[in-house]
């Protein structure tokens, strides 16, 4: 358990931006359904974790995963 308590890495909001190239709008829209933009929502999103008060993080590995997953279905792997 302290291996994994030493790998987590929570990026914020901005951090996650650059790393996706997705906006604001468009994170907070692959985590939630709306059925006027149903392409929009994605399923496999991380979903953030709070880190007091107001404050939400992703956790790097997760954000990561779902880039690698993203270059996998870009590439027909």
């Amino acid at each position: 358990m302290a291996a994994i308590q030493q790998a987590l890495v929570i990026l914020r909001r901005q951090q996650v931006e650059a790393r996706t190239g997705l906006s604001r709008s468009t994170i907070y829209a692959r985590m939630r359904r709306n059925p006027k933009r149903p392409a929009d929502y994605d399923p496999d999103f991380p979903r953030p974790v709070s880190v007091g008060g107001r404050a939400v993080g992703w956790i790097e590995a997760e954000i990561d995963a779902w880039i690698s997953a993203q270059v996998a279905k870009s590439r027909g792997a």
